[in-house]
């Protein structure tokens, strides 16, 4: 009558981890820091404005800006504060989502986002993390500006997916089944990044995923997702060579129009390798970058009507820096980037002044 736990037991024990310890359940922090109702309105407004853009009801650019990594806390909220400012200044023109990073995909190895080690010098720690970044993400929705995050560990969206008015499926991620899958059952927009190759038939096929239904496990149940007319591409340049150009645009509607894809629209991040100078990034370049992609489609309808906005790496402070290990005292906590290097707030203020007046001028 044993034998069946028996066999189990072996079973269980030919996996390669160990249990470090039992997390708590995800609704118990959820109890702990609840959003407000103003704030889960404004988030069902920010949600459907940035539907309005992407399908063609709303002129204005969709602009996803902030830090690589959102860490430390203090800088994110200094920085989100800055953002909620300039908001108002451009908002007729532009929509601002404030990028709230916390999981961050490595090539190969390293800090995998405040989520799972909220202190990059101390060992990882996913209970803390969670609470750490929760707590973080509410606040800045408070403030009253929507927030993006890239889908990297879709198990503890739970925890998160309520606050985010924009979704992000990455390069390493956009070719994996599951996350396609997360995709098509959200209810906010999500961009799918074409892979790190460059592939753009890749990342067109990526969208047709995510649009179209599946039956898929989530929590325990059998479901089915309805598909999400609101995905879309997120050109990012890829092999180490940018993908911003007319050419590149028009390979793109081609690949949509070929497949039907509803909503056919593009965000180019300006960052990453459409950025790179010599196989280094030049994040300093993101404003002429933008500006010569709209200028490279001023006179083609077609192709503006495509590129809906930019995705823009910005802390307070310019560039990035090194954690090293046993040296904390070192660490600058003011807003330098911890991860990839980003533009500082002051040219980021300027680029969006700029965008904006451009904006209202067409």
């Amino acid at each position: 009558m044993h034998q069946p736990v028996k066999k189990y037991q072996e079973r269980e024990h030919r996996v390669s981890y160990s249990v470090l310890k039992k997390l708590p359940p995800i609704e118990k922090i959820l109890e702990a820091m609840p959003l407000s109702e103003a704030a889960r309105q404004r988030i069902e407004k920010d949600r459907q404005e940035v539907k309005n853009i992407l399908k063609g009801d709303d002129n204005r650019l969709l602009i996803i800006v902030g830090p690589c990594s959102a860490w430390p806390k203090e800088a994110v909220f200094d920085y989100a504060e800055r953002l909620a400012k300039l908001d108002k200044k451009v908002s007729s023109a532009l929509k601002l989502v404030m990028r709230c990073y916390i999981q961050k995909p490595r090539t190969t190895k390293g800090w995998t986002g405040p989520v799972n080690q909220p202190d990059p010098l101390a060992p990882p720690d996913i209970e803390a993390g969670v609470k750490y970044t929760r707590e973080m993400m509410v606040r800045v929705v408070e403030m009253g500006l929507p927030i993006a995050d890239e889908a990297l560990f879709t198990h503890n969206a739970k925890g998160f997916i309520e606050l985010l008015s924009w979704v992000a499926i990455g390069a390493r991620s956009a070719e994996d089944q599951e996350h396609r899958i997360f995709a098509s059952s959200l209810d906010c927009a999500v961009g799918m990044k074409n892979p790190t190759h460059g592939s753009l038939a890749i990342g067109v096929n990526g969208i047709v995923a995510a649009q179209h239904q599946h039956v898929a496990v989530f929590d325990g149940y059998e479901v089915q997702t309805h598909g999400n007319p609101y995905a879309h591409l997120v050109l990012r340049g890829g092999d180490g060579v940018p993908n911003y150009s007319v050419s590149h645009l028009e390979e793109v509607k081609r690949c949509m129009e070929s497949h039907d894809i509803q909503n056919p629209a593009i965000v180019i991040d300006v960052s990453h390798d459409n950025c790179l100078i010599n196989g280094k990034k030049d994040t300093g370049r993101q404003p002429d970058i933008t500006r010569d992609i709209l200028d490279s489609i001023k006179d083609r309808p077609d192709l503006r009507k495509l590129v809906k906005g930019f995705m823009i790496e910005s802390f307070i402070k310019e560039g990035r820096q090194n954690v090293v290990e046993g040296k904390p005292h070192d660490i600058d906590l003011g807003g330098l980037s911890i991860t990839d290097p980003c533009l500082s707030w002051e040219r980021t203020e300027e680029m969006l002044l700029q965008l904006a007046h451009r904006v209202q001028l067409n």
